[in-house]
């Protein structure tokens, strides 16, 4: 079920009223029966996976609460590998297999392992490390397990992110299902305004960049170099606005009856550097893999060769969590080679901006610097958005031998792109640097603010694309 869809409004609303209005011991059953028919109304018979890794996971939570010594890391690497395998199998088995027959065509051998005619489970990896989260903090002894099993099903299957996030940690989400929530209306007011914006970021922003930048990207043959330029530049901004706008619906759904879950993004087009914009983009899953990967190979406490090491480690494997092609894995590890060039360049960078005397005013040099990360991260997402690596070597030989008529797609809609990704920018300077209270959205007149969400709504039913796409992160 998808949130841009009437379905799910009608969904949302009978859900969220009827919560209300039943007993609090029985308000599990309905958020988890909810949560099922949300995930079935996909492909029914993967409800089946979901089903078999939480009743591993709930198991294996009490064993590793109740054991010592080995017993209980046997127990935790029994629900790792059922969680990863179960990943493994569906998201990654043919990509694997087909390498193997490439390596073994070198050699003149065939593979004799079949491809499978499998499709990839909707939010596979998202709920796939929520689960894994719970029983490392058990091991780790920063979360008790939990006794209800209906309670700990709804942990990992909670419909508002269990498809696309935030992944959230049980110290934050499970007590909150024990938790009696009380009708607030100004909880409800929040959490509508936030999906809202989440809707209108969606719809009005992020579908109409999807109309040129799938065309560019559709033909890449056909287009010259400013014309993909121009995609490349507009897919950073669809991609933020239709993964951030999927976490505004799902935080403020969650919101509106009285649960709070983890902020997922915040201003990273404003990133004054890589490092920055990792710590803003994403961060339940930045912060996922900071806290189980990064950390556990030693973090940054250890030697410079160790350090690049543990960090482009890290990066390759967030590619490859993305996507099981090359390109996924390529558009990780140079991210991570960025971050540790600007680890390195640090003072280089503070002797260029003197030399160039940017450095006297320091609203220019964050200018520089915000529009000079947006370039870097850009240029990495041409291998997240190609097909293939083929694909992606040709946007970027078009790109550096730039030449031709830019592709408009009509003089209207490309006003309209740029005139939105401008209000879209304003915007979020305005909350990062100024006083977001004093906004139309935020101010202090009721009468003002009604105004501005009714303009808002009135703009997604206007200038919304309507046709049924899915978001971009429910692939992985």
């Amino acid at each position: 079920m998808l949130f841009n869809s009437i379905q799910f409004l009608i969904f949302f609303v009978a859900v969220t009223v009827t919560y209300f209005i039943i007993p609090h011991k029985s308000r599990w059953f309905l958020l988890l029966a909810a949560s099922c028919y949300f995930y079935m109304a996909f492909v029914p018979i993967y409800i089946l996976i979901l089903v078999g890794t939480i009743v591993v996971d709930y198991y294996a939570g009490i064993l590793i609460e109740k054991q010592e010594g080995k017993k209980r890391k046997l127990f935790l690497i029994i629900s790792l590998i059922a969680n990863i395998g179960v990943l493994a199998m569906f998201k990654y088995y043919n990509f694997l297999n087909e390498n193997l027959t490439q390596f073994l065509g070198i050699a003149n051998l065939t593979n004799p392992i079949p491809a499978l005619k499998i499709l990839l489970p909707i939010g596979l990896s998202f709920h796939t490390f929520q689960a894994m989260s719970y029983t490392i903090e058990i091991y780790r002894g920063n979360q008790k397990a939990e006794r209800h099993f209906g309670i700990y099903a709804l942990y990992v299957m909670f419909y508002p992110q269990l498809v696309a996030g935030p992944i959230e940690r049980p110290q934050n989400l499970l007590h909150q299902f024990h938790e009696k929530h009380t009708f607030d209306y100004g909880l409800m007011v929040e959490g509508l305004k936030q999906m809202a914006w989440g809707f209108f970021k969606k719809l009005v922003i992020a579908d109409r960049l999807a109309l040129y930048v799938d065309a560019v990207y559709g033909n890449v043959n056909q287009h010259n170099g400013v014309s993909l330029l121009v995609a490349t530049f507009f897919f950073s901004v669809q991609i933020y606005c239709d993964f951030s706008g999927y976490s505004d619906i799902a935080i403020g759904s969650a919101k509106v009856m009285g649960f709070k879950l983890m902020n997922n993004f915040n201003h990273p087009l404003l990133s004054s550097s890589t490092s920055e914009f990792w710590k803003r983009w994403h961060i339940s899953l930045s912060s996922w893999f900071k806290d189980y990967l990064y950390i556990s190979l030693g973090g940054n406490r250890v030697v410079i060769p160790r350090l690049v090491f543990n960090i482009l480690i890290v990066f390759l494997i967030s590619g490859l969590w993305h996507g099981a092609n090359w390109t996924f894995v390529i558009w990780g590890g140079l991210n991570g080679l960025l971050l540790v060039l600007g680890y390195f360049a640090t003072p280089l960078k503070s002797k260029i901006y003197k030399i160039a005397l940017v450095a006297k005013s320091p609203y220019f040099t964050r200018a520089v610097q915000t529009i000079f990360t947006f370039v870097l991260i850009s240029f990495t997402r041409i291998f997240f958005r190609s097909t293939d690596v083929e694909q992606a070597s040709l946007v970027i030989s078009k790109i550096i031998h730039i030449n031709g008529p830019l592709f408009t797609n009509g003089l209207i809609p490309m006003i309209y792109n740029l005139a939105i990704i401008s209000l879209l920018v304003l915007i979020e300077v305005k909350h990062e640097f100024f006083d977001s209270k004093f906004t139309i959205f935020r101010h202090e007149n009721h009468w003002v603010q009604k105004l501005a969400y009714a303009s808002l709504i009135i703009c997604i039913f206007v200038f919304g694309v309507f046709d049924g796409s899915q978001f971009i992160y429910f692939q992985f």
